[in-house]
């Protein structure tokens, strides 16, 4: 009998029992054996001081060869018959063994095993494990568990089944006798292939015809033995396809069929702006409604589409643009028109609906039986815990697809909830996840990773993309580069005007500043000073009225804030209002003002979308408007949702007569089509590089007939010039749709980056130039126009190691190199807006991008 305390042996193998010795006999012998076996429980039992037994066996044999099984376990019995109660994974090495669980958790340890028992270890034989009795099942590859394949036993498939059964028990209602009176000949059989023709011709050119499913599928899904039908998808909508949208459409398809993955359904469109998902899913769920692969039979009857409250309608009018009102009816849920509407109609098979108004009429909805779930900007759903995620998820809709033009967050919690949503469970439980893909991942990503940590790291992480990657598609707008107008980028350093310079000198001469530069940022004040110089950059006036405000209200005054406004009132002019103010005071607000002037002037049919991230700039914006007459409309988070869609229709159309649309990068940097507009000015900056992105995006997009013209307005040595700076050292625009290299972008700052952010260089045309290294601009000679070192256009192309091998920049910097740089002090400016700007600013790069040479 194995004792409990005795050291693990190996069981099935011994060929021999003891033989029992009565008591009273032989008792030398007796004493002698218990000796001997309290002997070999102490060499068992001995743990040396310096570190674990597993670390004892790996100096003992550290070239050991490790070894992976597939086993399954049980708690140690007598009993002949055992009860498996789970599978696991028994990693061998040297004279020690770890037992894992299907989780990855450790459940078991062991050491002083045989070497030739563990060596000759194999399918069938038994182990006994801190425990537990295992008994081995097969043999994993070193591959295999590196990449963490040997847990996902069972993920992925074991959907298909209960599928299958439920289809099988809701078969339609046969008629007795059917068989009987229309036996299943031949004929009868050819008869059925002859009446389910596609709905369009596969034949046709330009013909795009859905790929036919594997005979697995077939076996899955077509239990009555329907005949196969070709699936092509409208040629109306089909012919007005780029090959990318035709490739989306394609790939969607072979998702929500559950073509892809074996038992999913799910989806992750990840293009980039203006790639046209909206039309890919309209082409999807259009076929879908209609056509099956099994007998003609439709795929969908009805299909849920969520989307921000701003989208709805753009949704709608989309429906419209390509099937007309008259072929498929869509039905948007609004204050107007309720979700029980939808219920009692018969005609609608599509509805929209925003996610707020989801979360109010959810018992209705989920008391609709829906085939298809889309979720537009779904990167909202990266957080699985917040309300919108739940109520999505109580749906019981298999085909899920989640659209979003933000590359999915570089956290990988995110990233599994994004998973989870679209297909449950293929990536195992949370708890699984963390153990097979994140903490590897995380831990090889550390600096004192080991050799053996990175290299397992990275195979978890090859693996996580290949087996996402089967779901999840990404393209970059450099795809339709070719199929669109020319955009010219320019990035302009405006010249603060001098009672700009002298409130920013000031700023930084406060007390506030200097504590939040030695180390006390208790309350978070170093946020409060750079919200004053950010307003500040953008117009004085915003200085003075937020100084106004809180003089005014004492009882709501913070310490902090009212310390950094002390004595500023006695810079501004005596007679200064908030009211009347003069663009001459800022210097983006004068460098504006000219450039559109000069489109107004030299392109009068051409229109103009301001940006702005903060409404008090935009209102100043909308004043200087209606000072020189200029037409304008606007759209920032306080316009009715339900007018939005409208205003931007009406902008739009060739008949508008608004010369300026005044944007919020809050309220409409997403989802927006203002290809009405060929110019578009970010007149302030935002930390996170995507919301300026999506700005740009709303121009230069499908649809766009002249060329683009983008204008980003930077104060000259200023604060937002180190905005400018961490964006583009921070952003990463490769497409991969999770980098597994990074972590979620935050906002922290050392001191050493307060320091950098609190300094005005007053003496530098550009200091973003200036950390190029660029010689075609040295600090020598950027003041003399004549030198022979300046070129009107010139364009650097020393790549990212020119200059001091130790140079500090920023890498992702360097593709500034390959932008055109202008000094502000050139004589002329083949760009005719740029040349007309150019007193007021310091420094221009450009890059142009055109179908001809994409860059």
């Amino acid at each position: 009998m194995r004792r409990s305390a005795a050291p693990s042996q190996v069981l099935g193998n011994v060929s021999k029992k003891p033989r029992f010795i009565p008591p009273g006999k032989n008792n030398t012998l007796c004493l002698k054996n218990i000796l001997c076996y309290f002997i070999s429980l102490l060499d068992a039992l001995y743990v040396p001081t310096s570190g674990t037994a597993k670390e004892e066996a790996a100096q003992e044999e550290p070239d050991c060869l490790v070894k992976y099984f597939s086993v399954v376990w049980c708690k140690a019995s007598k009993k002949k018959h055992k009860k498996w109660e789970g599978d696991a994974v028994l990693i061998t090495k040297g004279k020690s063994v770890i037992l894992k669980d299907m989780e990855g958790k450790d459940i078991g340890r062991g050491t002083g095993y045989k070497l030739k028992d563990l060596d000759s270890l194999d399918e069938g034989q038994t182990l006994m494990v801190g425990g537990k009795e295992i008994e081995v099942m097969g043999v994993i590859s070193a591959d295999d568990f590196s990449s963490g394949r040997c847990f996902q036993a069972g993920i992925g498939t074991h959907d298909a089944v209960p599928t299958a059964l439920s289809q099988t028990n809701m078969k339609p209602f046969c008629k007795p006798f059917k068989s009987v009176c229309q036996p299943k000949t031949k004929e009868n059989m050819l008869k059925d292939s002859q009446s389910c023709k596609p709905r369009h011709d596969p034949n046709a050119p330009n013909a795009l015809v859905m790929p036919r499913p594997n005979a697995s599928h077939q076996w899955t899904f077509n239990n009555a033995g329907l005949p196969m039908v070709d699936v092509v998808v409208d040629p109306y909508v089909a012919n007005n396809l780029r090959p990318h949208q035709k490739e989306g459409i394609t790939f969607l398809y072979e998702c929500v069929m559950g073509m892809r993955v074996s038992g999913r359904f799910g989806a992750i469109l990840a293009d980039e702006m203006g790639l046209g998902k909206t039309l890919q899913c309209i082409a999807l769920v259009w076929t879908l409604l209609r056509q099956g692969v099994y007998g003609c039979k439709p795929v969908l009857k009805r299909a849920l589409i969520v989307t921000p409250g701003s989208l709805v309608k753009n949704w709608k009018k989309e429906f419209q643009k390509w099937l007309g009102s008259e072929r498929i009816k869509v039905f948007t849920v609004d204050q107007d028109h309720k979700v029980e509407e939808f219920i009692a109609s018969p005609l609608h098979s599509v509805m929209i609906i925003s996610y707020e108004m989801l979360l109010r009429s959810l018992d209705q909805i989920q008391a609709i039986e829906f085939n298809l779930l889309i979720c537009d900007e779904g990167h909202r759903l990266k957080n699985s815990s917040i309300k919108t995620t739940t109520a999505l998820t109580s749906l019981s809709c298999e085909r899920r697809i989640i659209l979003t033009g933000t590359p999915i967050q570089n956290d990988l919690q995110e990233f599994y909830a994004l998973i989870e949503f679209v297909n449950p469970g293929i990536l195992g439980s949370l708890s699984t996840y963390r153990k097979i893909y994140e903490e590897p991942i995380v831990r090889s990503r550390e600096p004192s990773a080991t050799k053996e940590e990175k290299e397992l790291g990275e195979k978890r992480a090859a693996e996580l993309t290949r087996l996402t990657g089967l779901f999840i598609l990404r393209r970059t707008q450099e795809i339709i580069n070719k199929f669109l107008p020319p955009k010219k980028e320019n990035i302009i350093f405006c010249r603060p005007a001098a009672l700009q310079l002298e409130l920013y000198r000031k700023l930084l001469s406060s007390r506030v500043i200097r504590s939040c530069l030695q180390g006390r940022l208790e309350n978070s004040p170093h946020l409060i000073c750079i919200g004053a110089l950010k307003k500040l950059c953008n117009h004085p006036c915003l200085l003075f009225k937020a100084i106004k405000e809180k003089s005014c209200d004492p009882v709501a005054d913070e310490h902090d804030e009212s310390s950094l406004y002390e004595g500023l009132i006695d810079v501004f002019p005596q007679d200064y209002t908030s009211d009347t103010f003069s663009e001459t005071d800022s210097g983006k607000l004068q460098v504006l003002v000219k450039l559109l002037a000069a489109i107004h002037e030299l392109n009068s049919s051409e229109r103009v979308v301001l940006v702005s991230n903060y409404t008090q700039t935009l209102n100043i914006l909308q004043e200087t408007c209606k000072r020189y007459g200029y037409s304008y409309t606007r759209l920032d988070g306080h316009t009715p949702v339900s007018q939005r869609q409208q205003i931007v229709d009406a902008f739009n159309s060739k008949f508008s007569p608004a010369f300026i649309f005044l944007l919020s990068s809050k309220a409409g940097g997403v989802g927006l089509n203002l290809v009405g507009a060929s110019h578009l000015v970010l007149y302030d900056i935002d930390w996170n590089p995507a919301t300026d992105i999506q700005a740009m995006a709303r121009v230069w997009r499908d649809g766009q007939k002249h060329t683009v013209h983008i204008y980003r307005l930077l104060t000259t040595g200023s604060i937002e010039e180190k905005i400018y700076q961490r964006q583009i050292s921070k952003q990463d625009l490769s497409g991969a749709v999770v980098d597994l290299s990074k972590t979620s972008e935050h906002i922290h700052f050392s001191i050493e980056e307060l320091r950098n952010l609190f300094t005005l260089h007053e003496n530098s045309s550009c200091v973003t130039h200036d950390l190029l290294e660029c010689d075609c601009m040295g600090k020598k000679d950027h003041q003399n126009p004549s030198s022979e070192n300046l070129s009107v256009s010139r364009s650097c192309q020393l790549g990212q190691n020119h200059g001091k091998s130790n140079s500090k920049k920023p890498l992702s910097m360097s593709q500034l190199m390959q932008w055109k740089h202008f000094s502000g002090q050139h004589q002329t400016l083949a760009d005719p807006f740029l040349e007309r700007i150019k007193e007021n600013v310091s420094f221009i790069f450009q890059n142009v991008t055109s179908p001809t040479s994409p860059t």
